[in-house]
């Protein structure tokens, strides 16, 4: 078998939606081990969070889609964290792991001795990887973060839309939260395999949406204003947005004044790149409006294919704008393998987007289909922590712990 990165690593994902479990599904698709625990009264929220679901064996609603998206290549455990003999079962797995992540509220965990502190004493060398809205400290650290508060209360949305604020439509400050929180969680672990020992990593939903904003936030930290809202429009690059056509849009992405020369070419119009108002970008951002005002009349005579060939020709990045379903019916996505198929225990097939990591040496594996709630609780239990059937199915009888 390919080698992975990060097979040696243990995980305990105490998460749920998505944040936390986009993390895991990251380094379970490195190799690492992830056991996912969940609520015995029903699991993570988002097996339910549908249309779309899939079909079980005997026809019957599966788990839904938004679930399939986060949860792959995890072993799921149905753990009931309010009781005792749930708690033993988590330290016990602590105890047995590299990483716990979490996403309760901050200091949720303490009172059932599940918090980082708690679990340093068993573990003394335990990354533990907390992720809220707000973070561990602040006067809004007891605060519930959820991806639209954020997005509305740090700044995206009153840079994305054109009449009015408008969300991205991809819970995107989760995404960005799980993939710098499993960047985080390998570079502690590899201070932690340097003899630093392990380490709390506090992950703030209202952090990363601070730090997404990029350009825009240092745009307005050098620059003392406020950006707004400016639609498919580029604050620092013009051309860069999306242009009508005779038949539809093409988005045309201009990044250097030798590239608005050959641009203004095709157009027919090459006296642009002469012009003061707009040979330089600096120009062209400051008479955004003029220029577009030429370009779309002369684009707007043309069909999009027509535009694509001649400005591809001509080294100008362009495009369509697609829908998702013609995302995967992309040649390009087609031989990058960006669309796989997994079958369930339940019987259920589920589709799935590749991961994008591509690992020459140890490349990144769908080695699990996303589990069927608590598919593995008594492999986990028995295999893990040694626990004998009568053990399990007294767990089982008391409300503990579910599973198949």
């Amino acid at each position: 078998m390919t080698p992975s990165a990060l097979s040696h690593i243990k995980v305990l994902d105490l998460s749920r939606v998505l944040a936390g479990p986009w993390c895991a599904q990251i380094l379970g698709d490195l190799g690492a081990d992830v056991i996912k625990v969940e609520n015995p009264d029903g699991g993570d929220d988002t097996r339910g969070w549908g249309p779309p679901f899939v079909t079980d064996a005997e026809g019957g609603q599966g788990d839904a889609a938004y679930y399939l998206c986060a949860n792959r290549n995890k072993r799921s455990i149905a753990v009931d964290i309010s009781r005792p003999e749930g708690q033993a079962i988590i330290r016990d797995l602590a105890a047995r792991s590299d990483v716990v992540i979490e996403n309760f509220k901050a200091g949720g965990l303490k009172k059932y001795g599940l918090d980082y502190d708690s679990l340093k004493a068993v573990k003394p060398d335990l990354i533990y990887c907390s992720v809220t809205g707000f973070g561990q400290t602040g006067p809004r650290a007891a605060e519930p973060g959820y991806d639209f508060l954020i997005q509305a209360m740090g700044g995206l949305m009153s840079v994305t839309g054109e009449d009015q604020p408008m969300k991205v439509g991809v819970p995107i400050v989760d995404l960005f939260t799980g993939v710098y929180a499993a960047g985080a969680i390998m570079a502690a672990l590899i201070a932690r395999d340097r003899g630093l020992g392990g380490q709390h990593i506090d992950m703030a939903l209202f952090d990363v949406q601070t730090a997404m904003l990029a350009n825009q936030a240092c745009n307005y930290l050098v620059g003392g204003r406020a950006p707004g809202r400016m639609g498919n429009r580029h604050p620092n690059i013009v051309p860069y947005q999306d242009f009508p056509t005779a038949d539809g849009r093409i988005a045309v992405a201009v990044g250097a004044d030798r590239q608005f020369r050959r641009f203004a070419e095709v157009l027919g119009h090459p006296e642009w790149a002469d012009d003061s108002l707009y040979a330089r970008n600096a120009d062209r951002v400051a008479n955004r409006e003029g220029l577009c005002a030429l370009i779309e009349p002369a684009m707007v005579r043309r069909p999009t294919t027509w535009w694509e060939t001649a400005l591809k020709a001509a080294g100008i990045p362009c495009g369509p704008i697609r829908g998702v379903d013609d995302v995967f019916a992309d040649p390009q996505a087609v031989e990058r393998g960006l669309s796989q198929r997994a079958e369930r225990a339940d019987g259920s097939a589920a589709a799935l987007v590749a991961s994008p990591m591509r690992l020459a040496a140890t490349p990144p594996s769908a080695r699990r289909a996303p589990p069927v709630f608590g598919e593995h609780t008594h492999d986990v239990l028995r295999k893990e922590l040694g626990l004998r059937d009568n053990e399990i199915d007294a767990l089982m009888a008391s409300g503990t712990v579910a599973g198949m």
